[in-house]
């Protein structure tokens, strides 16, 4: 066979389609068949009536071992082995990340009792969620205001004491010139001449 260009290509492998094709079906039809036959396997007898997906009512403790050391022997139960340990499922998960991805997989759930279905909520449901998350918010910003009323008011009182230290520093200077002594301790002396004291001098030079 000879291409545009007039060079003969009859070396390159060619591919039957409808065989390949019919293969492919073949080979997908088997796998079908298998999963059913392991699904029914798997299905028990009598269905099981199982949960919607429910919220986790508690905090996941992930540093409660954190730093620990741990002696392993061959009498050591799994629980105590290291890493994370998942009672529902009897398994030991090595790290964080992996033990979070486990209870919050199909299989932890399905040993739980619960389906991987949430529940879906009504219109009043999200209402009242609604409701909830708006007097949070509110109480939030109550509380942020109050902190800064009280900041505030310690600003004032900050004030108020450095506006108190003045006054008396300033009533002390006063006080100091109506009894005619000046801040170094000495006496005035247009006072001191008034009085007769003229003729005592000063030490000073």
């Amino acid at each position: 066979m000879a291409n545009a260009a007039g060079k003969n290509d009859n070396f390159r492998r060619t591919w039957d389609r409808d065989e390949f094709e019919k293969k492919a079906k073949e080979r997908e039809q088997e796998l079908e068949d298998e999963e059913d036959e392991l699904s029914s396997k798997e299905r028990p007898s009598v269905p099981v009536k199982r949960e919607l997906l429910k919220r986790r009512e508690y905090d996941v403790d992930l540093e409660a071992n954190l730093g620990k050391s741990v002696v392993i022997t061959k009498t050591t139960p799994l629980s105590h082995t290291g890493g994370y340990y998942c009672n529902v499922c009897d398994c030991v998960v090595k790290d964080s990340v992996n033990f979070l991805d486990h209870i919050n997989g199909k299989k932890h759930q399905r040993n739980l009792g619960m389906s991987m279905k949430v529940e879906r909520s009504s219109l009043d449901q999200v209402k009242r969620r609604f409701e909830v998350n708006k007097r949070k918010r509110e109480e939030e910003k109550q509380k942020k205001d109050k902190e800064y009323d009280l900041e505030e008011r310690m600003a004032v009182l900050r004030e108020e004491e450095e506006l108190r230290k003045q006054q008396r520093k300033v009533a002390r200077r006063e006080k100091k010139q109506r009894t005619g002594t000046v801040d170094d301790g000495e006496i005035d002396p247009n006072l001191a001449a008034t009085m007769g004291f003229a003729g005592f001098g000063s030490s000073k030079k």
